[in-house]
């Protein structure tokens, strides 16, 4: 114990700080089985290594009896620390002070983590409960918003930006989580929405609650705006630390590379009679995927929206990859309006972060119908094929059964700078189905026929034959090879140490513009 009374003073100032709102209100906040901002930074970083910045900072307002009511830290926890050992910048919104509320201090306090975190390229990962806006505060407040969304958008494919949401996140709050790469909720006590109930009765008369609007099962499945759905908060921290595992610092490094002991030379005989003899029978391109990644571990990322296609990441030989993979379990694998956008924000992720992309394509076609083309299923499609053709990162390919019509050329197809395409013998690579193109060559044939049906069966047995094959794409050099289904793990690992170096660039421009 110090003898100076300057020493013990700080320390008791510090140890101000560290109540937070006071007891009762971080008592209140574990009834409601919620941690404490403090508590959550604690779980998140390795133990030990957070220095906490701006413990001292309080709020400047002194209108409706805010004078009373100054904390030390005001209603943030902001610093650094590590993850796994590397650099990390995080800030911990403190519901137990003025119920999170962001004001002007607040909001500086944020910017300048992320400010940081611009300059020495690492992480931010923003841990957010609050109540929004605060009131009394007007329109500084809501400009401190507008400061932030303008650094997460110039932080954008800069350094990773993860959101954890932990407790409400309502109106003008919900937009910096949406600019950042990936939004993490906790099932039944976290929720995000433009506007509440309240507000939504008013106007619709809608009877809805918090969770039917807006909480982690409605945004993990319906809206799509909720990446990874957790059952816990501890669960939630987590999950993060193991998705930064797969990820650069920033977008001037290569994503870590993590031994293994699963032999890169493994060749699954289980993968040779995976695939349905049956080209309408469906199977799990999840258990194909885990025969061959590194131990069997895929991160999954939107698991439960958009179904039809599978996004995450995995590891191959130690090296950190982002895998799409349409799921034949699911719509045949079809691509329809929210498949296509979600693979394409995925795959522009990897992109700007210098993930490798894998796809393993398995795809009759685009979803038809007016739902789909009402809705815009032409743009959607669009903006995977532009996120594929923009990506300069190593792109390989593997097409374990159908590949039909414009969806062979969206799923990285060679034309459109796929470093390699590989084929299984069961691939079918086609302008559509035999049974749909038999249709319309032999309308008449089939229309004049004694037997229709028995004549059909043979000409689809023909049209089989001749096109729904891996051969006539590898006779065009639109597939590089033809390999057997065990050879898959040894040919990827061997193709991505063969493009370590691969350089690749688009024209010089401001930037595109994608179709939105």
């Amino acid at each position: 114990m110090s003898d100076n009374p300057k020493i013990q003073h700080l320390r008791e100032r510090k140890a101000q700080t560290r109540q937070g709102g006071g007891p009762q209100r971080i008592e209140t906040q574990h009834k409601k089985g919620k941690l404490t901002a403090r508590e959550r930074i604690d779980l998140l970083l390795d133990k030990g290594s957070f220095r906490e910045i701006d413990a001292f900072v309080v709020h400047r307002t002194s209108d409706f009896g805010l004078e009373q009511q100054k904390t030390p830290s005001d209603s943030v926890i902001t610093g650094w620390g590590t993850i796994d050992g590397r650099l990390t910048y995080v800030f911990s919104q403190d519901f137990t002070v003025l119920g999170g509320s962001l004001g002007e201090v607040h909001a500086e306090k944020i910017c300048k983590i992320m400010d940081m975190a611009m300059k020495n390229g690492a992480p931010v990962i923003g841990l957010n409960d609050s109540g929004g806006a605060r009131i009394q505060e007007g329109v500084v407040a809501l400009g401190g918003y507008a400061d932030i969304f303008l650094r997460n958008t110039m932080a954008s494919g800069v350094v990773p930006q993860i959101s954890a949401i932990m407790g409400p996140c309502a109106g003008g709050a919900v937009y910096s989580p949406a600019l950042t790469d990936f939004i993490f909720m906790v099932r039944n006590s976290s929720y995000m929405f433009v506007t509440g109930p309240d507000v939504v009765k008013a106007v619709t008369h809608e009877e809805v609650s918090f969770e039917d609007l807006g909480g982690a099962s409605v945004h993990g499945e319906k809206s799509g705006v909720c990446h990874v759905a957790a059952e816990s908060e501890a669960d939630t921290l987590f999950l993060i630390r193991k998705l930064l595992s797969y990820l650069p610092q920033n977008n001037m490094e290569d994503p870590p590379y993590i031994a293994t002991a699963d032999d890169p030379l493994r060749m699954d005989e289980t993968l040779d009679s995976i695939i349905p003899d049956d080209p309408g029978k469906p199977y799990d391109v999840k258990e194909l995927l885990k025969f061959i990644v590194d131990d069997g571990q895929l991160f999954e990322i939107h698991a439960n929206y958009a179904e039809n296609i599978f996004v995450g990441f995995a590891r191959l030989g130690g090296h950190s990859v982002g895998i799409v993979a349409n799921q034949p379990s699911v719509l045949a694998g079809v691509l329809d309006i929210n498949a296509s956008e979600k693979a394409a924000r995925f795959v522009r992720f990897c992109d700007s972060f210098n993930v490798p992309i894998i796809t393993f394509e398995d795809v009759p076609g685009f979803l038809p119908g007016t739902a789909q083309e009402h809705g815009g299923i032409i743009r959607s499609g669009a903006k995977l094929l532009y996120a594929y053709c923009e990506a300069t990162v190593p792109k390989l390919t593997v097409i374990t059964r159908k590949a039909y019509g414009g969806a062979y050329c969206v799923m990285n197809s060679k034309h459109i700078r796929s470093d390699l395409n590989l084929a299984w013998p069961s691939a079918e690579i086609a302008v559509m189905g035999p049974d749909g193109a038999v249709n319309i060559i032999f309308r008449k044939e089939l229309g004049e026929a004694k037997d229709p049906q028995k004549r059909k069966a043979e000409l689809v047995a023909d049209y089989r034959e001749k096109f729904a094959n891996p051969y006539v794409a590898a006779e065009r050099g639109f597939v590089d090879d033809i390999i057997e289904p065990r050879e898959t793990r040894p040919r990827l690992i061997n193709t991505l140490e063969m493009l370590t170096n691969k350089r690749d660039k688009n024209p010089a421009k401001k930037h595109g513009n994608i179709p939105l």
